[in-house]
């Protein structure tokens, strides 16, 4: 029951935009589970689900690892060493880093899997990444934000 709950809410994270626990203990007994705010409580910590903004002004809930393996202490370490800067362009992300660790940053990004990256160029120092959405490229630099202020 509790893999099966934690599958429904990677699912409603991903489809609604979910600012608090009621909100998601709402949605989770519309889809037929019979929770409560300490159950809810509890999905939320096990999940490791962040809070982001919307850039409305609005933050929702999210989840930063979209499969069962969390982002190993490695690939944090990278990207915490490796990472100087980003800045967008409309859709395009652009990633400075410390010079010869565009690739192991990006490997990093990559293994974040985020569904709003389509894909991404690595250099010497700089990583290009092409995202769904202007409003992607937010959640995506929020992302990576809440990875970096672990």
């Amino acid at each position: 029951m509790k893999k099966s709950r934690h599958q429904k809410i990677k699912e409603l994270v991903e489809e609604y935009e979910i600012e608090t626990q009621e909100e998601l203990a709402d949605r989770l007994k519309e889809a037929g589970y019979a929770v409560t705010q300490a159950t809810v409580s509890r999905d939320i910590r096990e999940l490791k689900l962040s809070k982001i903004s919307t850039g409305s002004g609005k933050q929702k809930y999210t989840i930063l690892i979209h499969n069962d393996h969390y982002l190993s202490d490695k690939y944090i370490r990278v990207l915490k060493d490796g990472f100087v800067s980003m800045d967008r362009a409309q859709n395009i992300l652009v990633v400075k880093t410390v010079s010869g660790m565009a690739m192991a940053v990006a490997a990093a990004i990559d293994a974040m899997k985020l569904k709003e990256i389509v894909g991404s160029i690595a250099g010497d120092d700089t990583i290009m990444m092409a995202v769904r959405s202007t409003e992607d490229t937010e959640i995506v630099m929020n992302k990576i934000q809440s990875v970096l202020e672990e």
